[in-house]
């Protein structure tokens, strides 16, 4: 059993940064791909960004490409979000969770995390 802790979630206005955490527990965390997700109000959940166990192989979408930066530190036991240049449309409860890469991108995930809120002021 794998739980997932998300946190760094708030309101911040336009232009403004933020750092999602993901802290994970048990002892498979450097052996799993990871994931950010999230789902905005009556829209359906997406992938945000992934990355591979060893942290070699990363993924964003283009939605977030260049202002969203995915990494890990397995040493800790966490994934980290860095969101910079906010976006009113970037607005969701994100969510962080675990699985293997291929099926990962497709939300086909092993754990979810309880997710966390982010409003992003216009």
């Amino acid at each position: 059993q794998v739980q997932l802790v998300e946190s760094g979630g708030g309101l911040v206005q336009a232009g403004g940064s933020l750092r999602l955490s993901c802290a994970a527990s048990g002892r498979t965390f450097s052996r799993s791909d990871m994931g950010w997700f999230r789902q905005a109000p009556g829209k359906e959940r997406d992938v945000v960004a992934a990355i591979s166990s060893s942290g070699r192989l990363v993924y964003h979408a283009d939605s977030v490409k260049g202002r969203f930066t995915i990494s890990r530190d397995n040493a800790k036991n966490t994934m980290y979000l860095q969101m910079n240049s906010l976006k009113p449309e970037d607005t969701a409860v994100y969510y962080c969770a675990t699985g293997t890469w291929g099926r990962l991108i497709n939300l086909d995930v092993d754990y979810w995390g309880q997710g966390t809120q982010v409003t992003v002021s216009s």
